[in-house]
């Protein structure tokens, strides 16, 4: 590939106008840490999701964790989660002292299999964290079942699927905490960033505090307020807080959500029209009661597609089209199968869609040339191409 031809670069994100102005705006207003532009985002995503408040994080991870930690988890308790998943769902569990029960998924879903959670629950047990993988959500109707029933709270971790619904609830507002990445990958990016929803507003209050140090007011408001105060330490807390900066982007990414929503949804439909009958298990149709978010395409590498995953990632990316691996499976990650007891065949599920799942780019910044272009590259590789896809029938270094 000559020098000058353009990458691919997975989930590369779609950066207007807009998000430019408002964070040079941010930078010549003189505040630039958790601000007004903070809080205006916060009641921005609030009002979208139809809560009655948000907190914005440093990152999904943090709401993740912080979503556990204002429940109360911690040392002795366990938390039912999926074995298909990034580690960072794992991690935030075992941050908070936690045990992380890993439970297999669903192999046309790939989400989180409610039989096996029902099988997992024991008196430990106080959370369930289902993942909506790849912006699909989960059988929700069926784990609100299990946890009312076992009197145990749920917490969404809704990073693929900010825009997803389930039977006409927003995902993320369904279980007792609803938590969002804004990676630079995600259907909403503020460079690094993070949204936590709790359904309890106390929860959420002690979230907010203890995210800026367990201090009893934020920086904005001591250094804003027209009547002084001294801020007090109520507790022990983090740094984990957004700041203006970074909601700068995500106010205007919100305001377009909807119409880059529109615009992967048309990517995702076509990739699934021509990519049928070459070998590939493609990503299951959404029911008519669910909207996907449309985060990946992540399809599975089989047997009779002619080469195996992990060479047909190679052969892409070296012509210069990003792929992505979504994921492997919890039990695949050394410290995890170390720390957790874990063995090979543990979840034969998860593991087998580990061995064989890859995600082609996706993202509102694609056109309708690029779309062809990955198209075109995975029938090429079908047919046996080799590593120099420039020698098919159309020119895919774009």
């Amino acid at each position: 590939m000559a020098a000058d031809d353009k990458n691919l670069v997975f989930g590369q994100p779609l950066i207007g106008e807009a998000e430019i102005r408002e964070v040079e705006d941010t930078l010549r207003s003189g505040w630039i840490g958790c601000g007004p532009k903070t809080k205006r985002f916060e009641a921005d995503f609030a009002a979208y999701k139809d809560s009655n408040c948000a907190l914005a994080l440093n990152s999904g991870t943090s709401a993740l964790f912080h979503a556990l930690d204002a429940a109360g988890i911690g040392a002795g308790d366990e938390v039912i989660t999926t074995a298909l998943t990034f580690v960072a769902t794992i991690n935030s569990i075992i941050h908070v002292g936690a045990t992380p029960i890993i439970v297999d998924v669903d192999d046309e879903t790939q989400n989180i299999d409610p039989a096996k959670i029902e099988a997992a629950v024991t008196e430990r047990t106080k959370a369930i964290l289902p993942v909506h993988l790849a912006g699909l959500p989960c059988d929700m109707d069926a784990i609100m079942s299990i946890a009312n029933s076992h009197n145990l709270l749920v917490i969404e971790d809704a990073a693929h699927a900010i825009e997803a619904e389930y039977k006409d609830k927003k995902i993320g507002t369904i279980g007792d905490f609803g938590c969002f990445s804004f990676y630079p990958t995600k259907n909403l990016t503020t460079g690094e960033g993070g949204m936590l929803l709790a359904k309890d507003p106390a929860h959420l209050a002690l979230a907010r505090s203890r995210s800026a140090h367990g201090l009893s007011a934020d920086a904005y408001n001591r250094y804003t307020s027209s009547t002084f105060a001294h801020y007090r330490a109520t507790e022990v807390g983090y740094k984990n807080n957004m700041y203006d900066l970074q909601a700068a982007l995500g106010i205007h990414q919100l305001a377009r959500l909807e119409e880059n929503w529109q615009v992967r949804k048309s990517h995702w439909m076509q990739y699934r029209s021509e990519l049928s009958g070459i070998g590939l298990t493609l990503p299951a149709l959404p029911p008519s009661n669910v909207r996907h978010a449309y985060h990946l395409f992540a399809m599975r590498v089989t047997s009779d597609f002619g080469v195996t995953r992990d060479e047909f990632i190679k052969r892409m990316n070296a012509n210069g089209i990003g792929c992505g691996v979504h994921y492997l499976s919890i039990a695949d990650h050394p410290y995890h199968e170390d720390r957790l007891g874990l063995e090979s065949g543990d979840y034969p599920v998860a593991e087998n869609i580990s061995a064989e799942t890859v995600s082609i780019p996706l993202s509102a910044k694609l056109n309708a040339q690029d779309v062809a272009r990955v198209i075109e590259a995975v029938r090429h590789v079908h047919r046996g191409g080799l590593s120099d896809l420039s020698t098919c029938g159309t020119d895919l270094r774009i």
